[in-house]
Protein backbone atom coordinates (compact mmCIF):
# COMPACT_ATOMS: atom_id res chain seq x y z
CA UNK A 1 0.00 0.00 0.00
CA UNK A 2 1.92 2.80 -1.18
CA UNK A 3 -0.93 5.20 -2.35
CA UNK A 4 -4.83 5.31 -0.89
CA UNK A 5 -6.86 5.99 -4.97
CA UNK A 6 -9.44 3.88 -4.15
CA UNK A 7 -10.93 1.27 -2.22
CA UNK A 8 -10.94 -0.82 -5.10
CA UNK A 9 -6.71 -1.05 -4.87
CA UNK A 10 -6.84 -2.16 -1.44
CA UNK A 11 -7.41 -6.05 0.24
CA UNK A 12 -9.80 -6.59 2.46
CA UNK A 13 -6.79 -7.25 4.47
CA UNK A 14 -5.46 -3.98 4.14
CA UNK A 15 -9.25 -2.09 4.68
CA UNK A 16 -9.27 -3.71 8.39
CA UNK A 17 -5.78 -3.37 9.00
CA UNK A 18 -6.51 0.54 8.24
CA UNK A 19 -9.60 0.07 10.46
CA UNK A 20 -8.11 -1.80 13.29
CA UNK A 21 -5.42 0.96 13.61
CA UNK A 22 -8.12 3.86 13.41
CA UNK A 23 -9.81 2.26 16.90
CA UNK A 24 -6.37 2.30 18.25
CA UNK A 25 -6.05 6.13 17.40
CA UNK A 26 -9.07 7.04 18.88
CA UNK A 27 -8.50 5.14 21.77
CA UNK A 28 -5.10 7.00 22.47
CA UNK A 29 -7.01 10.28 21.61
CA UNK A 30 -9.45 9.50 23.78
CA UNK A 31 -7.19 9.09 26.61
CA UNK A 32 -4.89 11.74 26.23
CA UNK A 33 -2.14 8.87 25.38
CA UNK A 34 0.23 11.08 22.33
CA UNK A 35 1.04 9.26 19.39
CA UNK A 36 3.53 11.02 17.52
CA UNK A 37 3.73 8.19 14.57
CA UNK A 38 4.49 11.43 12.16
CA UNK A 39 6.41 13.57 13.76
CA UNK A 40 8.76 16.09 11.71
CA UNK A 41 6.75 14.93 8.30
CA UNK A 42 4.41 17.45 6.41
CA UNK A 43 1.27 16.77 4.52
CA UNK A 44 0.40 18.98 1.50
CA UNK A 45 -3.41 19.23 1.42
CA UNK A 46 -4.79 20.25 -2.29
CA UNK A 47 -8.05 21.69 -2.86
CA UNK A 48 -9.68 22.27 -5.99
CA UNK A 49 -12.90 21.90 -3.87
CA UNK A 50 -14.29 23.52 -0.56
CA UNK A 51 -14.19 21.69 2.36
CA UNK A 52 -15.07 21.25 6.06
CA UNK A 53 -14.33 18.09 7.50
CA UNK A 54 -11.55 16.94 4.89
CA UNK A 55 -9.36 20.14 5.89
CA UNK A 56 -9.99 20.48 9.59
CA UNK A 57 -9.73 16.31 10.06
CA UNK A 58 -6.44 15.98 8.12
CA UNK A 59 -5.07 18.72 9.35
CA UNK A 60 -5.82 17.99 13.06
CA UNK A 61 -5.02 14.84 11.94
CA UNK A 62 -1.09 15.80 11.07
CA UNK A 63 -1.03 17.46 14.53
CA UNK A 64 -1.88 15.13 16.71
CA UNK A 65 0.64 12.77 15.23
CA UNK A 66 3.32 15.36 15.71
CA UNK A 67 4.01 16.24 11.74
CA UNK A 68 2.23 19.47 10.10
CA UNK A 69 -0.03 19.90 7.19
CA UNK A 70 0.49 22.39 4.37
CA UNK A 71 -2.89 23.88 2.66
CA UNK A 72 -2.70 24.73 -0.70
CA UNK A 73 -5.79 25.47 -2.96
CA UNK A 74 -5.43 26.10 -7.59
CA UNK A 75 -6.43 30.00 -6.31
CA UNK A 76 -2.96 29.84 -4.74
CA UNK A 77 -0.70 27.57 -6.74
CA UNK A 78 0.73 27.53 -10.35
CA UNK A 79 -1.96 24.95 -10.38
CA UNK A 80 -4.21 27.24 -11.19
CA UNK A 81 -2.00 28.79 -13.90
CA UNK A 82 -2.12 26.15 -15.71
CA UNK A 83 1.47 24.02 -14.22
CA UNK A 84 0.88 20.35 -15.28
CA UNK A 85 0.31 17.97 -12.17
CA UNK A 86 2.71 15.95 -13.64
CA UNK A 87 5.16 18.68 -12.72
CA UNK A 88 3.82 19.64 -9.63
CA UNK A 89 4.04 16.34 -8.50
CA UNK A 90 7.48 16.19 -8.99
CA UNK A 91 8.52 19.34 -7.15
CA UNK A 92 5.94 19.15 -4.04
CA UNK A 93 7.49 15.21 -4.20
CA UNK A 94 10.69 17.20 -3.11
CA UNK A 95 9.14 19.41 -0.02
CA UNK A 96 6.78 17.06 1.60
CA UNK A 97 6.15 13.28 2.64
CA UNK A 98 2.65 12.77 1.67
CA UNK A 99 -0.38 15.02 -0.31
CA UNK A 100 -4.19 14.51 0.27
CA UNK A 101 -5.86 15.84 -2.55
CA UNK A 102 -9.65 17.31 -3.07
CA UNK A 103 -10.63 17.56 -6.49
CA UNK A 104 -12.66 16.74 -9.34
CA UNK A 105 -11.33 14.41 -11.60
CA UNK A 106 -9.79 10.81 -10.78
CA UNK A 107 -7.05 11.44 -13.35
CA UNK A 108 -5.22 13.88 -10.95
CA UNK A 109 -5.05 11.97 -8.43
CA UNK A 110 -3.76 9.01 -10.43
CA UNK A 111 -1.32 11.54 -11.93
CA UNK A 112 0.32 12.83 -9.18
CA UNK A 113 0.69 9.19 -7.94
CA UNK A 114 2.50 8.18 -11.42
CA UNK A 115 4.82 11.35 -11.10
CA UNK A 116 4.79 12.07 -7.63
CA UNK A 117 7.45 9.70 -5.39
CA UNK A 118 5.65 10.34 -2.46
CA UNK A 119 2.04 8.83 -0.80
CA UNK A 120 -0.69 10.44 -2.51
CA UNK A 121 -3.99 10.47 -0.52
CA UNK A 122 -7.74 10.79 -2.47
CA UNK A 123 -9.42 13.34 -0.28
CA UNK A 124 -12.53 13.24 -2.41
CA UNK A 125 -12.84 13.04 -6.51
CA UNK A 126 -16.00 13.01 -8.56
CA UNK A 127 -15.45 9.10 -8.63
CA UNK A 128 -14.45 8.16 -5.28
CA UNK A 129 -14.08 8.70 -1.86
CA UNK A 130 -12.30 6.42 0.11
CA UNK A 131 -11.40 8.01 3.44
CA UNK A 132 -15.10 9.08 3.77
CA UNK A 133 -16.25 5.15 3.44
CA UNK A 134 -13.20 4.33 5.95
CA UNK A 135 -14.98 6.46 8.25
CA UNK A 136 -18.43 4.94 7.35
CA UNK A 137 -16.72 1.24 7.87
CA UNK A 138 -14.75 2.51 11.18
CA UNK A 139 -18.75 3.72 12.26
CA UNK A 140 -20.93 0.65 11.42
CA UNK A 141 -18.62 -1.96 13.48
CA UNK A 142 -18.15 0.17 15.84
CA UNK A 143 -22.23 0.07 16.55
CA UNK A 144 -22.42 -3.19 15.26
CA UNK A 145 -19.31 -4.95 16.48
CA UNK A 146 -19.23 -7.11 13.12
CA UNK A 147 -19.40 -6.67 9.28
CA UNK A 148 -20.63 -10.50 8.82
CA UNK A 149 -24.34 -10.72 7.91
CA UNK A 150 -24.51 -6.89 7.86
CA UNK A 151 -26.57 -5.39 4.89
CA UNK A 152 -25.93 -1.55 3.76
CA UNK A 153 -28.22 0.52 1.96
CA UNK A 154 -27.48 3.36 -0.69
CA UNK A 155 -30.39 5.89 -1.22
CA UNK A 156 -29.75 8.30 -4.26
CA UNK A 157 -27.03 9.17 -6.97
CA UNK A 158 -24.97 6.99 -7.71
CA UNK A 159 -22.02 9.05 -7.58
CA UNK A 160 -18.60 8.99 -5.81
CA UNK A 161 -20.11 7.98 -2.59
CA UNK A 162 -22.25 4.99 -4.12
CA UNK A 163 -19.42 3.92 -6.14
CA UNK A 164 -16.83 3.86 -2.92
CA UNK A 165 -19.56 2.42 -1.06
CA UNK A 166 -20.56 -0.67 -2.84
CA UNK A 167 -16.21 -1.32 -3.38
CA UNK A 168 -16.02 -0.91 0.62
CA UNK A 169 -19.38 -2.98 1.74
CA UNK A 170 -19.10 -6.12 -0.65
CA UNK A 171 -14.49 -5.79 0.29
CA UNK A 172 -15.39 -6.51 3.75
CA UNK A 173 -18.12 -9.00 3.01
CA UNK A 174 -21.58 -7.23 3.54
CA UNK A 175 -24.63 -6.99 1.57
CA UNK A 176 -25.06 -3.75 -0.62
CA UNK A 177 -28.08 -2.31 -1.83
CA UNK A 178 -28.16 0.37 -3.56
CA UNK A 179 -31.43 2.92 -4.76
CA UNK A 180 -31.13 4.64 -7.61
CA UNK A 181 -33.12 6.67 -11.21
CA UNK A 182 -31.80 4.68 -13.93
CA UNK A 183 -30.09 7.88 -15.03
CA UNK A 184 -28.22 7.96 -12.41
CA UNK A 185 -26.49 4.74 -11.63
CA UNK A 186 -23.02 3.99 -10.18
CA UNK A 187 -19.98 3.61 -12.47
CA UNK A 188 -20.53 0.80 -15.11
CA UNK A 189 -17.03 -0.87 -14.27
CA UNK A 190 -17.92 -1.14 -10.31
CA UNK A 191 -21.34 -2.64 -11.29
CA UNK A 192 -19.81 -4.97 -13.23
CA UNK A 193 -17.36 -6.11 -10.73
CA UNK A 194 -20.17 -5.90 -7.80
CA UNK A 195 -22.33 -8.26 -9.49
CA UNK A 196 -19.64 -11.05 -9.84
CA UNK A 197 -18.44 -10.26 -5.97
CA UNK A 198 -20.83 -10.21 -3.59
CA UNK A 199 -24.36 -10.26 -3.10
CA UNK A 200 -25.35 -7.04 -4.62
CA UNK A 201 -28.49 -5.23 -5.65
CA UNK A 202 -29.11 -2.41 -7.40
CA UNK A 203 -32.88 -1.02 -7.97
CA UNK A 204 -34.94 2.15 -8.47
CA UNK A 205 -37.13 0.88 -6.08
CA UNK A 206 -36.11 2.21 -2.07
CA UNK A 207 -38.15 0.14 -0.50
CA UNK A 208 -37.17 -3.49 -1.97
CA UNK A 209 -33.44 -1.58 -1.62
CA UNK A 210 -34.33 -0.74 1.98
CA UNK A 211 -35.80 -4.02 3.32
CA UNK A 212 -33.97 -5.68 6.05
CA UNK A 213 -31.54 -3.14 6.11
CA UNK A 214 -29.00 -2.98 8.93
CA UNK A 215 -27.46 0.34 7.77
CA UNK A 216 -29.25 3.04 5.42
CA UNK A 217 -27.20 5.68 3.99
CA UNK A 218 -28.03 9.26 1.65
CA UNK A 219 -26.00 11.57 0.44
CA UNK A 220 -27.08 14.97 -0.91
CA UNK A 221 -29.06 14.59 -4.34
CA UNK A 222 -26.98 17.95 -6.07
CA UNK A 223 -23.11 16.99 -5.40
CA UNK A 224 -20.21 20.09 -5.67
CA UNK A 225 -19.57 21.10 -9.35
CA UNK A 226 -23.72 20.43 -10.13
CA UNK A 227 -25.19 22.99 -8.35
CA UNK A 228 -26.42 24.13 -11.94
CA UNK A 229 -28.45 21.00 -12.33
CA UNK A 230 -29.90 21.44 -8.19
CA UNK A 231 -33.69 22.06 -9.72
CA UNK A 232 -33.72 19.35 -12.82
CA UNK A 233 -32.38 16.43 -9.58
CA UNK A 234 -35.10 17.53 -6.87
CA UNK A 235 -37.34 16.56 -9.65
CA UNK A 236 -35.81 13.45 -10.38
CA UNK A 237 -35.05 12.18 -6.80
CA UNK A 238 -38.08 12.92 -5.48
CA UNK A 239 -39.05 10.03 -3.69
CA UNK A 240 -35.08 9.21 -3.36
CA UNK A 241 -35.83 9.62 0.63
CA UNK A 242 -35.03 7.91 4.09
CA UNK A 243 -37.81 8.98 6.27
CA UNK A 244 -40.17 7.33 8.94
CA UNK A 245 -41.79 5.33 6.11
CA UNK A 246 -38.43 4.15 4.62
CA UNK A 247 -37.33 2.90 8.18
CA UNK A 248 -40.04 0.63 8.44
CA UNK A 249 -38.66 -1.12 5.81
CA UNK A 250 -35.60 -1.47 7.46
CA UNK A 251 -34.10 -3.95 10.68
CA UNK A 252 -35.75 -2.14 14.14
CA UNK A 253 -32.29 -1.06 15.12
CA UNK A 254 -30.94 0.10 11.91
CA UNK A 255 -28.42 3.18 11.89
CA UNK A 256 -28.31 5.95 9.66
CA UNK A 257 -25.20 7.48 7.96
CA UNK A 258 -25.09 10.51 6.09
CA UNK A 259 -21.47 11.67 4.76
CA UNK A 260 -22.93 15.25 5.29
CA UNK A 261 -23.44 17.98 4.45
CA UNK A 262 -27.10 16.97 4.89
CA UNK A 263 -29.95 18.74 3.04
CA UNK A 264 -32.89 18.40 5.70
CA UNK A 265 -36.26 17.58 3.67
CA UNK A 266 -34.57 16.63 0.67
CA UNK A 267 -32.58 13.55 1.24
CA UNK A 268 -33.83 12.70 4.21
CA UNK A 269 -36.22 14.36 6.78
CA UNK A 270 -35.14 16.37 9.64
CA UNK A 271 -36.84 13.53 12.01
CA UNK A 272 -34.98 10.87 10.76
CA UNK A 273 -31.56 12.76 10.83
CA UNK A 274 -32.45 13.73 14.27
CA UNK A 275 -33.14 10.59 15.72
CA UNK A 276 -29.75 9.08 14.47
CA UNK A 277 -27.99 12.53 15.12
CA UNK A 278 -25.28 10.57 17.08
CA UNK A 279 -24.40 7.98 14.75
CA UNK A 280 -23.83 10.74 11.82
CA UNK A 281 -21.47 12.72 13.99
CA UNK A 282 -19.76 9.87 15.43
CA UNK A 283 -19.44 8.78 11.62
CA UNK A 284 -18.27 12.57 11.00
CA UNK A 285 -15.58 12.16 14.36
CA UNK A 286 -14.20 8.70 12.83
CA UNK A 287 -12.86 10.75 9.75
CA UNK A 288 -10.51 12.26 11.97
CA UNK A 289 -9.16 8.84 13.21
CA UNK A 290 -9.65 6.58 9.32
CA UNK A 291 -7.85 9.40 8.45
CA UNK A 292 -4.47 9.48 10.53
CA UNK A 293 -4.49 5.63 9.86
CA UNK A 294 -4.08 6.02 7.04
CA UNK A 295 -1.76 8.30 7.29
CA UNK A 296 0.43 6.92 9.56
CA UNK A 297 -0.02 3.56 7.03
CA UNK A 298 1.32 5.34 4.58
CA UNK A 299 3.73 7.82 5.46
CA UNK A 300 5.25 5.83 8.40
CA UNK A 301 6.22 2.81 6.41
CA UNK A 302 6.69 4.71 2.89
CA UNK A 303 10.16 6.32 4.44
Amino acid sequence: MNHLLKLGDLSEKEILSILNLADQLKYEKKHNIEHHYLKGKTLGMIFAKSSTRTRVSFEVGMYDLGGSALFLSNANTQLGRGEPVEDTARVLSRYLDGIMIRTFDQSEVETFAKYGSIPIINGLTDYAHPCQVLADLMTIREIKNTFKGMKMTFIGDGNNMANSLIVGGLKVGMEVAVACPKDYKPDSDILKWAETTGKFTLTEDIYEAAENADVLYTDVWASMGEESEAEVRKKVFKGYQINSDLMKAAKPDAIVLHCLPAHRGEEITADVFEAHADEIFEEAENRLHAQKAVMVKLMRDYA
